[in-house]
């Protein structure tokens, strides 16, 4: 008899974006360190297909996955906290659920009756999450014990009825001992005095009943710890026992909130709950989950403690929403904390540096260069759009006279391209086709196999490998021994436009090698790094995508050491880190 995985619903009341990634990130990292093998699956109500076409200023980050799907931002949270690689079919959203249930009525797979919302939209809606949830995870192949499935949205919310309901049959489906319903709502501090209300989470409970569910476990967001009294009043309205509502107050960081939940007893409740107990785990499994929760502590220790601070210049286009480059941020940090070091972040608007904005607003663009100026490492993320792109080439530029460090992902290591090409190379009029299609010296080109007609999906997308090449200047490269002196190694893309591979040779005359190239053809330029400099790198990939908490990405890591003069000692195979029982896996 295969072996019954177990659900752990998240779900949301009041207000949007309350934190049930979070939340349900960090309730798998806890059972993680059980040594359960934790999957997770995020609900999307919106009618796209996937997260590929919305914009960062709407909706956040678009999160690229190995298999080259175009996701929700909290699948990026999941594959953080959980150390897990995710497919496309752990983001399920109404366009996915539509679309398959129209496609088999096409074939006539419904024999002829009226497809409905009930039972055929529900009845898909579960089929795809107990077909993912059994889906493994990770390299060990193991089926999954606990799936995680957030539901996004609010409760009450018209476009998410169908799931709402679909959540409903499916705790009956499995069984009560495998389904846990985790409800995240909002108790408001109000009034001058800061009187903490339990009114909107009562009415967010009663309309979760309403619709069939009843929550195992209240997750409760606020700004401040429980007042006293407040617990016992949540436990006796919404009639869910004391011991099983949490206050996740504001914290230190949110990789304090697994501490949080562990030290109320969130363990206890799902064990509890779903009978985990009865679980067959190895001695071997269950010591590396011990293991990892040590290591987890010292790195939430480390983010509280007053370390010395780096200053890293982000120059974007969407630096108004952070959650638009969440990944960089992420990946900033645990290289940071990595090193020991506090990372300290300056914002700022790639378009505010350009000279238009010295005559239009000449205070924002002195703000704005002071802020670049400053930073002890320069970092410019991907983008798309020719928007704040002049902005971004003369921050390369910046970097590489001042020999700043300099991180260049995707658009930023075009722009650096671009930069090098016009200010070293002497093509004064070097541009990337994509903002100027008839440019005389195209420094950045279109990838000859992308559909130039339909947006969704057509980029080149997820993980390919680059391989490093055979030369001294690639053996000696110090982006080639922050990858462990690795010949290949496989990171995820999200791209169209490419380097020109007609100006390599003169751009490597001149001092920038490209150092990685793809593995398939070896003409597709993958990492540049700049001769003589502290650190100026510029990658086609996005290696945010596959940093860790506990495992920082390369790159990343290589622009921390490098702005906090680490760098050298580092490749030399210094230790940064005296005390051994503080070690962090780097």
């Amino acid at each position: 008899m295969a072996k019954q995985t177990k659900y752990i619903i998240v779900s949301g009341g009041v207000i949007s974006g309350i934190g049930k990634g979070i939340i349900a990130s960090s309730t798998g990292l806890l059972l993680k360190t059980l040594g359960l093998t934790v999957t997770s699956i995020k609900i999307d109500p919106y009618l796209n297909i996937d997260a590929g076409t919305l914009s960062p200023l709407d909706h956040g980050e678009v999160f690229v996955l190995d298999d080259g799907g175009e996701v929700d931002l909290d699948l990026g949270n999941y594959e953080r906290y959980l150390d897990v690689t995710l497919t496309r079919d752990n983001n399920i959203t109404t366009g996915k659920i539509y679309r398959e249930v129209i496609d088999k009525e096409r074939r006539g797979d419904y024999l002829g009756k009226t497809v409905q919302v009930v039972p055929h939209i529900t009845n898909a809606i579960q089929d795809w999450v107990e077909r993912v949830g059994a889906m493994p995870t990770s390299d060990t192949g193991r089926t999954p014990d606990v799936c995680i499935v957030e539901l996004g949205g609010t409760v009450g919310d018209i476009e998410s009825a169908p799931f709402i309901e679909a959540m409903r049959q499916f705790q009956f489906r499995v069984g009560h001992d495998n389904f846990c319903l985790i409800h995240v709502s909002l108790v408001p501090v109000v009034g001058a005095v800061g009187e903490q209300k339990t009114k909107p989470t009562q009415a967010s409970v009663r309309d979760l009943r309403g619709l069939g569910l009843s929550p195992d476990i209240l997750a409760c967001r606020s700004a401040l710890p429980f007042e006293e009294g407040i617990r016992e009043k949540l436990s006796m309205f919404c009639q869910v026992s004391p011991k099983q509502v949490f206050s996740v107050h504001d914290c230190e960081s949110l990789y304090h909130v697994p501490i949080l939940l562990r030290e109320q007893g969130m363990i206890d409740v799902l064990t509890n709950r779903l009978k985990l107990n009865a679980l067959s785990i190895s001695k071997e499994i269950m010591l590396e989950g011990d293991t990892l929760w040590t290591q987890w502590r010292e790195f939430a220790r480390r983010r509280a403690r007053d370390l010395d601070a780096t200053t890293i210049a982000i120059v974007g286009k969407y630096t108004y929403l952070a959650d638009s480059y969440i990944s960089v941020v992420k990946g900033l940090e645990h290289a940071a904390l990595n090193v020991k070091r506090k990372i300290n972040i300056k914002w700022v608007e790639a378009s505010d540096l350009e000279e238009k904005t010295m005559h239009k607003d000449p205070l924002k663009y002195h703000e704005a260069w002071q802020h670049l100026c400053a930073a002890d490492g320069i970092l410019v993320p991907g983008g798309f759009g020719e928007r704040g792109v002049e902005g971004k080439v003369l921050a390369a530029k910046w970097a590489r006279e001042h020999n700043v460090p300099y991180l260049g992902i995707c658009l930023g290591m075009q722009v650096a391209v671009i930069e090098f090409a016009r200010n070293v190379c002497g093509m004064a009029d070097a541009q990337s086709a994509e903002f100027r299609e008839g440019c005389e010296t195209p420094a950045i080109v279109f990838m000859p196999e992308i559909d130039r007609t339909t947006m969704g999906g057509t980029m080149r997308l997820g993980s390919r490998p680059t391989k490093f090449q055979d030369s001294e200047v690639a053996r000696r490269s110090a982006i080639k021994k922050l990858y462990g002196n690795a010949d290949e190694v496989h990171e995820r893309h999200r791209h169209r436009y490419e380097v020109n591979p007609e100006i390599v040779k003169e751009l490597e005359g001149k001092g920038m090698q490209f150092v990685g190239r793809d593995a398939e053809t070896g003409e597709r330029m993958e990492i540049l790094e700049l001769d003589g400099h502290a650190y100026f790198v510029g990658v086609q990939y996005h290696p945010e995508y596959l940093t860790r908490p506990l495992n920082p990405s390369p790159p990343f890591l290589g622009l921390l050491l490098a702005a906090s003069g680490q760098l050298e000692a580092y490749l030399a195979g210094e230790d940064l880190v005296d005390d051994a029982e503080t070690k962090l896996k780097l």
